[in-house]
């Protein structure tokens, strides 16, 4: 295996409490009533916009709505994105055995690209990633497969060599789309039943096992 493509929130990192901290901000500065965070893990996966459309109350899932939060959202999330995010056991030790294998790491989210960077920075500076690539402004987001392709590009590796891993039904179809082999993981923030659904080629239910697939 030449490369490995992480997903981030839910794969890496366990983000939820600050991405529901963030958007429960949002919500109570237009007014609405706040979100369990329970409820939150089912709204992430698609993107900040996606996140917001998805917490605010029927009836009130207007753009003009999402587009104030936003502002709301980024600035709390901005001064807190690491208060209370954790890495996944055996996380860091599967990177750093990664590494020391020389295979290539790579960071495929749709968390916006600013705070995508500054979470594995913090989290994982020892580890030298050849990408890691957020949500940007004028790129689609997954389950888009152009942001494996640019990564392949950057890595010059074919699809066979590259093994993609997350823990979503996005993650699933991203990894079907840029016709990757993927590996899902029971640690995130989907089910083990949604995620057999979707047939991946590998389910982990701990670091470790990824380690011993590659």
């Amino acid at each position: 295996m030449k490369v490995v493509i992480f997903d981030l929130d839910g794969t890496l990192l366990n983000t939820i409490a600050d991405l529901a901290a963030a958007a429960n901000h949002a919500l109570g500065a237009l007014g609405f009533p706040r979100r369990a965070e329970e409820e939150c893990v089912q709204f992430v996966g698609n993107g900040v916009t996606k996140l917001l459309e998805r917490a605010l109350p029927d009836g009130a899932k207007t753009a003009d709505n999402v587009e104030r939060m936003r502002d709301a959202f980024f600035e709390y999330y901005d001064e807190h994105l690491w208060d209370k995010t954790y890495i996944y056991a055996g996380v860091t030790e599967l990177l750093e055995a990664l590494q020391a294998r020389g295979v290539l790491l790579a960071v495929a989210s749709n968390k916006y690209q600013s705070a995508t960077q500054r979470l594995v920075k913090y989290f994982f500076p020892q580890i030298k990633f050849l990408e890691v690539l957020g949500q940007r402004q004028g790129f689609p987001v997954k389950p888009d497969p152009d942001i494996v392709n640019e990564i392949l590009l950057s890595a010059g590796a074919r699809k066979e060599e590259v093994l993609y891993v997350g823990d979503s039904d996005v993650d699933m179809q991203t990894a079907k789309n840029a016709g990757v082999r993927v590996c899902a993981v029971t640690w995130g923030f989907r089910s083990r039943e949604l995620l057999e659904s979707f047939r991946p080629d590998f389910i982990a239910d701990t670091a470790r096992e990824i380690l011993t697939m590659i």
